[in-house]
Formats: structure tokens, sequence, C-alpha cells
């Protein structure tokens, strides 16, 4: 594929759209100069009712630009949490994770039959969580593995609505329950929506998965969020001080025990910020080595509470290898569903740069002024965060721009993909996935 400029917008998938608390949703492979983006299907699209509930993958041949869409299972369910989590194994086959939004009990996965070809799946295999969840459904996907262990993680949302752990010691052809990640007394919904990063081509002794999460869901709680990581078994402080010895065990501790990033009610600029939701983590690499980012949302002049969710805030944070520093990175606007008083376009950082970042809003982070659709921007700051620059990547949409990913794989390729078009829930969405491909210079 050539080189792109903002204006050279490819459509990988006519049907489809994601949620954002399953990962890898798209990737590079490097050996074939392919390009993976999983999705899901809805009826409002393209192919209607038999389509609808599909679990795609749109591949990409990025020297040709021709894609192919691979069904990993026909109508599974519509709904955007169902989206698959990728990953290239050690022997180069892919593997696909994917759940129903709590509808039913069973983590499912596909391996595909030959290395670095996505043309061909192996059968599917299931993991039943009903007896340790009481039948009270699993949801998402996220494939983080460690090199140094030799072990696969699998975090999903299951028992009691907490992060919770499947781990393959075999490369995905097995998975077993491994414990989980934190817990505490269920309140509202859902307990800690929680993002993952991974270094897991780290040299041996190295590697850790590292994570932001919430204490529940934000229309229920007015949420902080917190920051640990996992590497040599234990979950650790951003300082380094393990706050579980083990996670792989049933028991586990509060996430509130992990450091806090964003407390409740932190003022930036010119408003307490509330009901905070994560968004994404990053890890550094080459000399950003040992640096962490992500960013979240929040409520902004939400008084009294739970009456206004015209304002919601994006906020940028930097680990700098001793100390988190955070900082205001742009408007996110309104809620973007009625029903959804947090929904917003969301934002993803460059995962092989941590002063570069791409969000999708209805209000332009460059003067402020509103938009009469999501917009997708590019960031980049030179001073850790605490400023910005920011490019437009679309304008004068017709349709909103949402849920950005800078896909990984590939340090030498820059690819960035969203869904483009209209969204009245979850469920229900008449959306394509779109994005721009071009060498990093």
């Amino acid at each position: 594929m050539a080189a792109s400029t903002q204006h050279d917008i490819h459509t990988f998938n006519d049907n489809g759209a994601w949620c954002w608390f399953q990962d890898e949703r798209a990737i590079i492979d490097p050996e074939t100069n392919t390009l993976l983006i999983g999705s899901v299907a809805a009826a409002e699209g393209p192919g209607g009712e038999q389509r609808s509930g599909n679990i795609e993958l749109a591949v990409t041949d990025l020297a040709s630009g021709s894609t192919e869409i691979v069904v990993l299972h026909e109508r599974l369910e519509a709904d955007d949490h169902n989206d698959p989590a990728l990953w290239i194994r050690p022997d180069g086959r892919y593997l696909a994770m994917y759940t129903k939004h709590k509808s039913d009990n069973f983590q499912r996965w596909r391996i595909s039959t030959r290395p670095h070809d996505a043309g061909e799946w192996g059968p599917e295999q299931v993991f039943d969580w009903t007896e340790l969840t009481d039948g009270r459904g699993a949801t998402y996907s996220n494939l983080h593995y460690l090199a140094d262990e030799g072990r696969l993680y699998a975090f999903v949302r299951a028992i009691n609505d907490d992060p919770s752990i499947l781990i393959s010691d075999d490369h995905g052809d097995t998975f077993r329950y491994g414990g989980k990640l934190f817990t505490r007394p269920k309140l509202g919904y859902v307990n800690g929506y929680t993002r993952y990063a991974s270094n897991g081509d780290a040299p041996d002794g190295a590697g850790r998965i590292d994570l932001i999460t919430t204490d529940h869901h934000p229309r229920n709680y007015d949420n902080s969020i917190y920051h640990g990581y996992i590497s040599g078994g234990s979950l650790h402080r951003s300082d380094g001080a393990v706050v579980d010895e083990s996670v792989l065990d049933p028991e586990a501790p509060s996430q509130v025990e992990l450091t806090t990033l964003l407390a409740s009610g932190s003022t930036l600029d010119d408003s307490p910020l509330t009901h905070a939701w994560t968004t994404d983590i990053r890890q550094g690499r080459a000399g950003q080595s040992g640096q962490i980012a992500a960013v979240l949302t929040a409520r902004a002049n939400d008084e009294p509470e739970n009456s206004n969710f015209s304002d919601h805030r994006f906020v940028y944070a930097r680990f700098d290898g001793a100390a988190w520093q955070v900082f205001p990175l742009a408007k996110a606007g309104a809620n973007l569903l009625p029903h959804e008083e947090d929904y917003t376009g969301l934002a993803s950082i460059d995962p092989y740069d941590l002063d570069s970042l791409y969000l999708s809003a209805p209000i332009d982070p460059r003067d402020g002024s509103a938009l009469t659709r999501h917009e997708i921007f590019h960031g980049r700051t030179s001073d850790g965060g605490a400023s910005w620059e920011w490019s437009p990547i679309t304008e004068h949409s017709t349709e909103d721009n949402l849920r950005p990913i800078v896909v990984p794989g590939d340090p030498d390729t820059l690819a960035v993909t969203w869904f483009r078009g209209t969204m009245t829930a979850s469920q229900h969405y008449d959306c394509r996935v779109v994005g721009i491909v071009s060498q990093r210079s």
C-alpha cells in the first residue's frame, strides 16, 4: 500500500465496529506485511441479518492494498464487545479469542492452520466459565505473552465481573484457569474496567504486563484510576512494591492497593474531574524504555453529580520511571450515546512513540471549536505531555469517526484504523472500518 496522506483513507471492512476493552484488536504481521483488523458486523450494515454478529477479520496485504474478509464465527452475537483479541504465536500462526457480551459463559478461540496465513483456521475451542461464574457470563479477551515465562495470559471479565485470568503454557493450544487479578464487593454493573499493555519480546527476566483500571463502571461509581503491573508472577504498584505475591491463585487484592494514577475530584484546568474511565495504555520502547503512557477520560462540570454528561475530558498520564505526571489533553465532548453517559470517541497511543497519539472528538483540540461530527486528530508532544500540537486526519466529515487504534506489530509501519458511520448502541451500528497506512520516517 502506498504511503498515505491525511486524505488517503482506505476501507478495510464495510461493516464493523469494536469496543475498547479487548487487545490487540488489530496487528501487523511484519513477516508478510499484512494488517489484520478484528471487528463485529451488525444488521444495520451491508449483509443485514445474514451477517449480523459475524466475528470478522479484515486481512490486508499492505503491498497491494487488497483485503480479504475472514469470518471466524458466523452470527455469534451483534455486539461490539465481542471483538476478537489477536496474537501472533512464536510459530507464526495467529490466535484469535472472543466471547459474547455476558450472554453465555464461553471463551472461544481459534488458531490459524498455517504460519503467517489468516486464510484458513482450525476448529473453534471453548473454555467454559460456568462453574466459576455461577453461570453469570464472561466478556472481553486480552492476550498478552511473556516470553521469559513462556506463558500466554488471557484476561477476561468473568468471576464476580472482576478481571480474571486464563493461562496457556502451549501458546494457546489449551487454556486453564489461572486466578483473579483483583477483586472487591461488586457495586452496580461491573468491577474494574482494565486496559493492559505488555512487552512480550523483552529479554529474559524483564517481561511485564502493565495495567490501568477503575473501581467500577463510571455510571455507578465516582471512579479513580489505578496503575500496576505483573512481573515475575506477582502484582506490583508503580514503584515496584508487591501487592500480590501470586496473581495465579483465586485470592486477589482490591485494586485500591495499586498506585492511584488519577484520584476522583482531581482538578486539571477549570474543573474537578469525576467518574473516570480507562482508555489506553502503552509501554515505552527503544529510547523511551521504562516509561509508560496512558489516556483516561473523565467528566468535567458534572454538578450536581450525575446531571451533566456534556463535558468529558481526555487526560494524558506519563510515568518517567520514577513518578507519574498527569496533564489535561483535550476536550472529548458530550456522551456519545444517550444511554451511555461516559462513552466518548476515545484515543490511542502510538505503541512505538509515547509522544504521539490519535483521538476522536467532536471538538477541535487546536482551538476548542465545536465540530459537526467526531473527527480524528493526531497529537504530538515534545515535553512529556504538558503541551500538544494537533493536526487533523479527517475533516468536514458527514459521519462520525470513532475509536481509533494505532496498530502494533511493525515499528516501521504506521497504521491507524477506526470505524466511520452511525452508532446508536453497542449492538446497533452502520459503520465501516477505515484507516491510513504509511511508512514511518
